[in-house]
């Protein structure tokens, strides 16, 4: 396990051992990621694994936000960039960058983000729907999670691995 991952772990173990015991139907684990300025989560579930940049092969005739796809263990996954689909500049690799493979039934994908987070856990009362001002990207945002002082969007894997290309 990566270093970066076991902190990830560790964060999240002590913020269990801090907080109020509450009924796990009635909170929502988490990983948190950076895509710019921006800080986004999804359920932890959905995560098939967390790993550093690998090569990619280009697709051609795909929109600029799919990169291509990767070989994870003879597996082919699509990798799609979440600066360009959200609209943030590209910038380039660097040792914060990671690639985190969601999977929701049968559907799996790699996704490029700036900086993986930590392992969090929100209750459902301090989720609130995605804003009414979201338009074409709505389908994307599952809610606004509050922790602490932070606001973090909180995404729809189910959304974020419909093939729109």
């Amino acid at each position: 396990m990566s270093a970066k991952l076991q902190e990830v772990f560790q964060k999240q173990q002590q913020q269990q051992n801090q907080s109020e015991i509450v009924a796990d139907d009635e909170v929502l684990q988490l990983v948190g990621f950076m895509v710019g300025e921006e800080e986004y989560a999804i359920p932890i579930l959905t995560i098939q694994e967390i790993i550093k940049p690998i090569e990619y092969t280009r697709v051609p005739r795909t929109p600029q936000f799919v990169l291509g796809v990767f070989n994870l263990r003879g597996s082919v996954i699509p990798l799609i960039d979440l600066r360009i689909k959200f609209g943030v500049p590209a910038t380039k690799t660097n040792e914060d960058t990671r690639y985190i493979v969601l999977k929701d039934g049968d559907e799996t994908a790699g996704f490029v983000i700036d900086k993986l987070n930590q392992a969090m856990r929100i209750e459902k009362k301090n989720i609130d729907p995605a804003p009414e001002a979201t338009t074409q990207d709505k389908s994307l945002i599952e809610g606004v999670g509050k922790k602490e002082d932070r606001i973090i969007t909180i995404l729809k894997v189910s959304k974020l691995l419909e093939r729109d290309f």
